[in-house]
């Protein structure tokens, strides 16, 4: 029996039902920044009142409501939960084998400024693990290394989650671009381009505003030229590749060309005073408590050494470049039909490692506003997951580490019992962001952001905005609210690849009050429980880049129309 999805379920206005359509995230925001409770216990009752007023005011039944939760929580766990388990067993490696002291030390000998430490891990690397993997990856990991090299872990997280801004539009390996260009018809090199005339300018501005956050204007400025070098040469390159090259690279390669840039230019320069949080103070002198040459109580490290060190995450940017690739994409999903014969090999395998089985009394039953019936499947793709190219670095790091396969499934039993906290919230509110797709909510609230005429592209950032912050992925609001996006343009004279790429760049500042990547990043950094913390200080971060997004958008139709292709 199918059934067809309401938009205006509350006496047929649209405005009255996306008020009762916004409950549930409202009273997610109410319970983390005003009630701080816990992750999981924030994501589960959200879940439950989406689940409630699917039924009771969409008049979803009870099955399709119930199954679309799980639907959603299936996906919480893989791929996004797989990889923060993942991310944080391979961190727990390096640190329980001895390497991660000589990284620490590592970091230190480029700079000891706790300033330029968090422009070169949290906006430089995270991005390149932005560009190669996407989803919780770049955050676990950048959060992780900031937090064990001193950080104080809220900091460390929030840090993470602000600087990876910049590179989420092109993240994946250009996915979210990709994604929404099939469904809408719009060419994803056009998209692709106007997405590259704005993040720039929020890649500019985003190393600044961080460094701010940790010290303040008057000691930002004594590092604005390192903090001009990162940013510069980031979106420098971001323009560059966008727009000439297409979606897939400008985050690799603006943050290697970031990373080489900074770490040049340190070797010649280096702030008059050094910046170190308090805590600091009481250690050996550096931002580490180690010798400025090397690791604890002066020992020095070779550049072999330190290499090796460095190893186990060299292994994770090769792995999780390679599954980045398509042709082995498809052959880690059995798809693969070239004429390579090691991925033909593995063809197979990933085929068997594979599984898409329809949701139970869900796939194919809900009609939706095209009045077409909706796909529901479980996608379980477990080759393909990127957690599993971290976990085969993981097996690497542990032969790196000279570490007893006891130790290595001992270290990953504490991973999981650390993890399950933020594994619950996860799963929760994933499975709200399904149960509003399915239930029709989602929609509800786009087409409300859709009724506002000529005010529609400085909306029309907070589509995406929003969607990210439902989904927890600038892939799915760009294939959640793009058409909306195409169609509202089309009627209002608007460029429809403009509205689609605002989309895109207004999704990149929802993605830090997501709740799936609070939960990531606490999770990375030993915060379980503490979401209410993150979330207190990402929100109004997020809301700012936001509004630099929408007047952007709304500006570009009209006296910046020069700064389209």
């Amino acid at each position: 029996m199918t059934w067809s999805q309401m938009f205006s379920p509350v006496g047929g206005s649209l405005g009255l039902s996306a008020l009762v359509a916004l409950i549930p995230i409202l009273y997610f925001f109410w319970a983390l920044a005003v009630k701080r409770m816990k992750g999981h216990v924030a994501g589960s009752t959200t879940l439950l009142v989406a689940v409630l007023i699917a039924i009771l005011v969409y008049g979803m039944p009870v099955g399709m409501a119930v199954m679309s939760a799980i639907q959603g929580a299936v996906y919480g766990i893989l791929p996004i939960g797989w990889i923060i388990i993942a991310s944080v067993f391979l961190y727990k490696l390096t640190v329980k084998s001895g390497q991660f002291d000589i990284i620490r030390s590592s970091v230190v000998s480029i700079t000891e400024d706790r300033r330029l430490q968090a422009l070169l891990i949290a906006f430089s690397f995270g991005a390149f693990l932005e560009g190669a993997a996407g989803f919780g990856a770049p955050v676990a990991i950048s959060a992780a290394l900031l937090a064990g090299i001193g950080f104080h872990p809220l900091y460390a997280a929030g840090i993470c989650l602000l600087a990876n801004t910049a590179p989420v539009a092109f993240g994946a390996i250009g996915t979210p671009i990709i994604a929404v260009s099939g469904p809408t018809g719009i060419p994803a090199m056009d998209i692709s381009q106007i997405v590259g005339r704005q993040l720039p300018l929020l890649s500019i501005f985003v190393p600044f505003y961080l460094v701010v956050l940790m010290c303040g204007f008057r000691r930002t400025m004594e590092v604005l030229p390192a903090i001009l070098v990162s940013g510069l040469s980031f979106a420098v390159t971001q323009f560059f590749t966008s727009n000439y090259m297409g979606p897939e690279l400008p985050d690799i390669l603006s943050a290697l060309v970031s990373i080489v840039c900074l770490t040049l230019f340190l070797k010649v320069w280096q702030p008059r005073s050094i910046f170190r949080f308090e805590a600091d103070q009481a250690g050996a002198g550096t931002a580490g408590g180690d010798g400025p040459s090397g690791g604890k109580n002066g020992e020095t490290h070779s550049a072999g050494r330190v290499l090796f060190a460095w190893s186990p995450f060299l292994v994770l940017t090769a792995l999780i470049s390679l599954w980045g690739i398509p042709s082995v994409k498809k052959a880690l999903i059995g798809k693969y039909e070239g004429a390579n014969a090691l991925l033909s090999a593995i063809n197979p395998i990933g085929k068997a490692l594979t599984f898409s089985p329809p949701v139970p009394g869900l796939h194919q039953l809900v009609i939706g506003a095209n009045g077409k019936p909706i796909d529901a499947v479980f996608k379980l793709e477990l080759l393909v997951a990127a957690g599993t190219a971290i976990l085969f670095a993981a097996v690497i790091t542990k032969f790196i580490g000279r570490l007893s396969w006891r130790e290595w499934g001992k270290t990953f039993g504490e991973t999981l019992k650390e993890l399950r906290f933020a594994i619950v919230t996860i799963a929760s509110v994933v499975g709200f962001a399904y149960v509003a797709n399915a239930s029709g909510m989602s929609t509800t609230l786009g087409m409300t952001l859709a009724a506002t005429g000529i005010l529609f592209p400085f909306f029309s950032p907070i589509l995406g905005w929003l969607g990210v912050f439902l989904t927890g992925s600038d892939t799915s609001s760009n294939l959640l609210f793009g058409g909306l996006q195409k169609v509202t343009a089309i009627q209002l004279g608007m460029d429809p690849a403009l509205a689609i790429a605002a989309n895109s760049s207004g999704g990149v500042t929802g993605k830090m009050i997501s709740p799936q990547s609070i939960a990531v990043a606490c999770a990375a950094v030993g915060l379980t429980g503490k979401d209410a913390d993150l979330f207190r200080f990402t929100f109004k971060h997020s809301v700012l880049l936001l509004l630099i997004i929408c007047v952007l958008t709304y500006l570009q139709t009209n006296i910046l129309a020069w700064m389209l292709p």
